[in-house]
């Protein structure tokens, strides 16, 4: 089955078939000061899966090793890509025209969490 997604004003889009590595809200700081929000949800795609449409991401990077895209139009957060994790790009899960499609297996970065965010029980928390 293929997914798609696209930022706020259309201008750029994506699709990518095939299994995911994960599905996680992210809790990082540094996440949550690129998407204004309290968290973010991330779904892992291997890059030979991953294809862009229209026009071409703006990057910035945020961190060393880190880069993050999103769309010079509309400034939508597009995606989070780290050196550390050749290979993959992670999408933001709300981009996608059926975001309901994945299910998010856990919480990363869960110590950095504002402290009124309280995950649900019983999920995975790879650095927490």
């Amino acid at each position: 089955m293929s997914h798609t997604g696209h930022c706020l004003c259309g201008a750029i889009g994506f699709a990518f078939d095939g299994p995911v590595t994960w599905v996680l809200h992210c809790h990082c700081e540094s996440c949550r000061r690129a998407t204004a929000s309290p968290m973010t949800t991330f779904v892992s795609v291997p890059d030979a899966q991953l294809a862009w449409s229209g026009a071409t991401p703006a990057a910035f990077a945020s961190s060393p090793g880190v880069t993050r895209g999103f769309c010079p139009t509309c400034g939508s957060p597009l995606f989070y890509r780290n050196d550390s994790l050749p290979g993959e790009t992670h999408l933001y899960v709300a981009l996608l025209d059926d975001p309901g499609a994945f299910t998010p297996e856990g919480h990363d970065f869960l110590e950095e969490r504002i402290v009124w965010m309280q995950p649900l029980p019983d999920t995975r928390t790879p650095h927490a």
